[in-house]
């Protein structure tokens, strides 16, 4: 009885549970993995992909026991995994989760209801509903700063782009392109959906801590490290004003720093000091971040009249269509 309610629910959308793929991405999940996929079964999703990278614990066993398609992963990282898995799904749909129990089974529809709705890719935020103990403060902190950035940088503010919790279409998914291995794939979709133009939505879900005997594979400060750097390096295709300006501003502004310095101590000082060596690396610092401003400033005009040649060569590609 509870499965067929729960098979209705599924059913409410517009896209149909048949059309989807549940994938799952695991390393030693052996406490989590067989409730979670029991949860996506109870909703009426039966196409579970478990996608493991090496699990010496067992979960690879107790998906399998749980109905799950098992995959093992050719190289390491989640990104690796999630794009070798997104290969072997033929269903149009993919809904992505993690294995550990911190995303809700029964969020999964209203997950699907947005690419029902015309979107390509639908993110779950974890901030509308976190529970008590899900994110440390520290955590908390680091995804917030790295969300402002990411909204700075890319114009586009998608509230959670760290989060694990995707739907998305199979075409879309081949449009963008991939090659972080490791946690930095959820940022590096959210840049791609955004250089792509990808038609993204963000709807909240719940996210609960990780039960008891379930211990986190993400590395705060090494994979947040790798974050920040896959922001900005991908700002050079994205926000080139930002990518060379950044660096031109702190170039120039050290420039005027040590040349502030070395006049106080041949105008001020008594007695004169000189620092011609100084002086030199002065007057290069502000030359190099002068030409890098430049830089940025053309590259940013350029990326704009590029993107106005597409959009009118595919309104010409539409209106043709339409004739």
């Amino acid at each position: 009885m509870e499965h067929a309610a729960a098979a209705t629910a599924a059913e409410a959308t517009s896209v149909s549970p048949d059309d989807v793929c549940v994938l799952l991405p695991t390393y030693n999940e052996a406490e989590t993995i067989g409730e979670v996929i029991a949860g996506y079964r109870r909703e009426g999703f039966e196409n579970v992909l478990v996608i493991d990278g090496g699990s010496e614990d067992g979960t690879r066993k107790i998906a399998s026991e749980h109905g799950a398609r098992v995959l093992i992963q050719s190289g390491s990282g989640k990104g690796q995994a999630i794009r070798e898995a997104v290969d072997a799904i033929e269903v149009d749909y993919v809904l992505m989760a993690d294995g550990d129990g911190t995303y809700r089974p029964e969020d999964a529809v209203q997950m699907l209801d947005p690419l029902a709705e015309g979107y390509e890719h639908v993110i779950g935020d974890r901030f509308a509903d976190m529970q008590e103990g899900a994110m440390t403060g520290l955590n908390r902190i680091g995804n917030r700063i790295i969300n402002r950035t990411f909204a700075f940088i890319h114009g586009q503010d998608y509230q959670d782009i760290l989060s694990g919790y995707r739907a998305f279409t199979r075409e879309s998914f081949d449009r963008l392109t991939l090659t972080a291995d490791g946690f930095g794939i959820e940022t590096q979709m959210a840049i791609e959906c955004v250089k792509h133009e990808v038609s993204t939505a963000v709807v909240p879900i719940t996210y609960r801590p990780r039960p008891d005997g379930s211990n986190t594979n993400l590395h705060p400060l090494r994979d947040g490290g790798i974050i920040f750097l896959e922001l900005y390096r991908r700002a050079k295709t994205n926000n080139p004003l930002f990518y060379f300006g950044s660096v031109g501003t702190v170039s120039t502004f050290v420039g005027f720093a040590v040349a502030s310095y070395v006049g106080y101590e041949w105008f001020i000082r008594v007695p004169r000091v000189s620092h011609e060596v100084l002086a030199i690396v002065a007057a290069a610092a502000v030359l190099f971040g002068v030409q890098l401003l430049m830089f940025g400033v053309l590259a940013d005009m350029i990326l704009s009249f590029h993107r106005e040649q597409i959009d009118r060569l595919e309104k010409l590609e539409g209106d043709g269509r339409s004739d």
